[in-house]
């Protein structure tokens, strides 16, 4: 099964770990600081194999791989602690490099330093194996390097062989945390303008016309028809000082201007509703298991109430 740096297996694995992200812990071995934790190596099915031990000037900048089971995990702490962990174990552990190409061989050599004697069997002398930078990896008495045999049919490995190496209990599990997106419709009320409603005057020339009379006093000389003619005696009567008198009248315009209620207005808040609709792209993570062989795998599943469906 092919390994993968985490940076290269998931660009976005911070936004999976979360807290559980443990690069740039320290690595101790009892009270003893033997360097920090440099990378994650994961295989193909995202599962963590490795630690990655960079160990700084313990033994001149050389890193190491660290099996995931070997190690325990102080969160609170930002600490990684190997238990046992020796120099001369880290100097007997062949050397890591981001070019490498881990294969079998090169994680039986480090397997082998983890492993508990009474597990391993003796490689012979001459097995040259070399890694991919070409070393010479061939065992001698005074480096004696010990490693189960392979099996004799050709099923590939399977990590479930060195469960103490691989295993994390729940103490220590790292996980990976399978992300969903779902929409959430929400509505905000904000100030979209203001209508101010008042009373202004208008002035304008308004013109009517009023009708009116006046009278006056027409005087009419006529002559009699028997101007000729005497009256009789005492008919005539001479009066000095005899007046008539009429009343002239005539009509004078009175214009004014008075105030009425020309229409009322009233002013109220009316709401209108509508739906708006938006439409978005969701993205959900899957398990992608990849299996070789023949392997029983099971699966359980464990909902929370407020886990989406």
């Amino acid at each position: 099964m092919q390994l993968h740096r985490i940076k290269d297996y998931d660009p976005n694995y911070r936004d999976y770990l979360g807290n559980d992200d443990i690069l740039g812990f320290d690595v101790y071995s009892s009270d003893d600081k033997v360097g920090s934790v440099d990378d994650l190596i994961v295989d193909e099915e995202g599962n963590f194999r490795y630690l990655v031990l960079n160990t700084g000037l313990w033994i001149f900048g050389k890193k190491v791989l660290l099996p995931v089971g070997r190690a325990r995990l102080a969160y609170a702490d930002h600490r990684v602690y190997v238990d046992g962990m020796s120099r001369e174990q880290v100097e007997n552990l062949p050397e890591y490099d981001e070019n490498l190409t881990l294969d079998y061989d090169y994680e039986e050599r480090v397997r082998n330093v983890y492993r508990p004697s009474s597990q391993a069997a003796t490689l012979p002398l001459d097995t040259g194996m070399t890694d991919t930078m070409g070393l010479d990896t061939g065992v001698t008495p005074a480096n004696m390097v010990t490693a189960p045999p392979m099996p004799v049919d050709s099923a590939p490995y399977s990590y479930d062989r060195d469960r103490d190496l691989y295993d994390l209990d729940d103490e220590n599990r790292m996980n990976l945390k399978l992300y969903q997106e779902r929409l959430i419709a929400n509505k905000t009320r904000h100030k979209t303008g203001e209508v101010s409603v008042g009373k202004r005057v208008e002035t304008e020339t308004a013109r009517v016309d009023v009708p009116l009379e006046k009278e006056r006093i027409v005087i009419e000389r006529v002559g009699s028809t028997g101007s000729n003619v005497a009256v009789a005696p005492g008919e005539a009567a001479f009066r000095d000082g005899e007046v008539s008198r009429m009343e002239v009248y005539e009509e004078v315009a009175d214009i004014h201007k008075e105030a009425f209620v020309r229409e009322q207005v009233s002013v109220r808040k009316e709401v209108d509703r509508e739906t708006a609709t938006a439409e978005e792209k969701l993205r959900r993570e899957e398990l992608d298991v990849q299996t070789e062989g023949t392997p029983v795998v099971s699966s359980e599943t464990n909902r929370q109430n407020n886990d989406p469906l």
